[in-house]
């Protein structure tokens, strides 16, 4: 690790870590919460075990505002996989109020209780498996996950290490692994720390990755191509394939975009060119200064509220994202994109922005030469129409303002807002 690398990750650290104080309360809550639940589970007789995993059990928790704990019951193989989170709620409902707790839908129901304002626990069901082959959800798995990187873990330093790079993913926008995200999950971070060695040699490998490297920790197969052959096609979209050491037919970067990695190895790339502490801070979008750009460069700055009814969270995150790559994509038909961002508050409400120029003329695609309604039509919505190896085009002025352009496109859209689960867009600027 170069000097200057190492002295900014011992000062980054401490920023990153969360106080043995704060470690304290949060294990005296967890503690006081698993004796509630396991005399539940006992008096209900219910063959199940408790387990604490995620980075609360392997110690490699970030720093950050509110914190979480995923503790995991796991049910014995003679319960249905459909069981597991019924019977879970009712544990829960006597062991805490049923305000206390919400219902969080998915592949199978968990749940999220508060216990203070800045530390909540993931409740997750879980299926005893002797198999990974037998798991019936990818929860399933998180017993042998924090067993595998237990044994991995075997210093302070890789510990450390991993704080500092999920703290570096997380400032980089590129941490989770939820649909709206599309990044590198705190699992496969740990993992691949663990193959690389340390931090910078994980920026480095990254860097250095080729499309569709396969990283394969444990050698579980010979060659590449196996790989190829033995993954579902649907695990095998993410620009780099880590197999899970716990489960050779499951990708631990499935979740992993292009548009995310490019991002991740652009901030890996600037922060090795230029070592400083800012990487390991809040990057906010400074949207005076793209403002004040816009106007320097003649453009129009559109910054947009949408909400979800949809589940905050993944669910809702994904819905809203999706809308905003349609619109940014249905948008740059008449306007040059010059700029774009895109903000989600984990709740059921995200804002974006686009720094737009008007293209002064739009091309329409009309219909072949053999369509002879679809001409009529087309010519009769169009003033000038020309036809080009054998299918018509028009050619329109455009000179329309934001404002007055989304308010057209709001009306013609109404039932694709809807149809997008969309509650509400409104144009703030």
């Amino acid at each position: 690790m170069t000097k200057n690398i190492d002295l900014i990750l011992k000062e980054v650290l401490p920023k990153v870590s969360p106080t043995k104080e704060e470690y304290k309360l949060m294990n005296n809550l967890l503690k006081e919460f698993l004796k509630k639940l396991n005399a539940q589970i006992k008096k209900q007789n219910i063959s199940a075990q408790v387990f604490v995993g995620g980075s609360f059990a392997k110690n490699t928790l970030v720093k950050k505002d509110k914190y979480d704990a995923d503790v995991f019951v796991r049910f014995d193989k003679k319960y249905k996989g459909e069981e597991l989170s019924s019977k879970l709620k009712k544990v829960l409902d006597k062991a805490i109020k049923e305000d206390e707790y919400l219902v969080i839908h998915g592949s199978r129901d968990y749940f999220k209780i508060s216990l203070t304002d800045f530390f909540y626990i993931e409740l997750v069901p879980v299926r005893k498996v002797s198999s990974p082959k037998e798991s019936e959800n990818i929860t399933d798995l998180s017993y042998s996950h924090v067993k595998y990187l237990s044994k991995k873990i075997k210093s302070e330093k890789t510990l450390n290490e991993i704080k500092i790079a999920k703290a570096f993913a997380h400032f980089a926008k590129c941490y989770g692994a939820e649909s709206y995200i599309s990044g590198f999950s705190g699992y496969s971070i740990e993992l691949l720390v663990v193959y690389y060695g340390s931090f910078e040699k994980f920026l480095n490998g990254i860097l250095k990755a080729k499309e569709k490297e396969v990283i394969d920790i444990e050698k579980l197969y010979k060659k590449k191509q196996d790989v190829l052959l033995d993954l579902n096609s649907s695990k095998l979209s993410s620009p780099i394939i880590l197999i899970d050491p716990t489960y050779k037919q499951r990708n631990a970067l499935a979740a992993l975009s292009n548009e995310t990695l490019n991002k991740f190895k652009k901030y890996s790339r600037e922060f090795l060119k230029n070592p400083s502490i800012k990487y390991f801070e809040e990057q906010n979008i400074d949207l005076e200064q793209i403002k004040e750009k816009a106007k320097i460069e003649k453009n129009e700055i559109a910054i947009f509220e949408i909400s979800t009814k949809k589940q905050e969270g993944d669910v809702a995150g994904s819905k809203l994202l999706k809308f905003y790559n349609n619109f940014s994509s249905e948008i740059s038909r008449f306007y040059n994109v010059k700029e774009k961002g895109f903000t989600y508050n984990g709740k059921q409400k995200a804002r974006f922005f686009l720094v737009l120029k008007n293209k002064e003329e739009i091309i329409f695609n009309g219909p072949s030469k053999e369509e002879k309604e679809g001409i009529l039509k087309f010519k009769k919505a169009h003033k000038k129409v020309e036809m080009r190896d054998g299918k018509l085009f028009a050619k329109e002025k455009f000179n329309l303002k934001i404002k007055d352009f989304f308010n057209i496109w709001k009306k013609k859209n109404s039932r694709k807002i809807k149809e997008m689960y969309l509650e509400s867009i409104e144009l703030k600027q």
